[in-house]
């Protein structure tokens, strides 16, 4: 859910500044589902954090995923896997993900992403707001 969602881009944040202390910033993604009203929504929460240690949030457009796929989650199967099986691709999560085999790539993974990154990016854009 949201909660889990924002702690795994927290938590990829957090590894990721240990791994490469030089860097001035670090970003965490992670994307996930929430189940609302028998319908599932897919998106991202962005995490930034700076090497003073200011951090920004952002999150992503949502978009509801099919029946089948949903089907397919519920059973166990991974949301990469479930497009694989309902669509007939190969390693979509590589690739524009579910999003980009739904719009016909009119947005891909990384276009969803980009509002997301750029809105965790205020708190350094104006700093005496935050």
């Amino acid at each position: 859910g949201e909660k889990d969602i924002l702690l795994g881009a927290t938590n990829r944040v957090e590894n990721v500044s240990k791994l490469s202390p030089e860097a001035d910033y670090w970003v965490g993604i992670e994307g996930g589902l929430e189940e609302i009203n028998g319908d599932m929504l897919a998106f991202a929460w962005i995490v930034v954090k700076s090497k003073d240690g200011k951090y920004g949030k952002g999150r992503s457009p949502g978009f509801l995923l099919p029946k089948k796929v949903i089907e397919l989650i519920k059973q166990g199967k991974e949301l990469g896997e479930a497009d694989d099986i309902v669509f007939g691709h190969t390693n979509s999560k590589q690739a524009s993900g579910a999003v980009g085999i739904l719009t016909g790539d009119v947005l891909t993974r990384t276009t969803l992403y980009e509002p997301a990154i750029i809105l965790a990016l205020i708190p350094f854009k104006k700093p005496e707001l935050y």
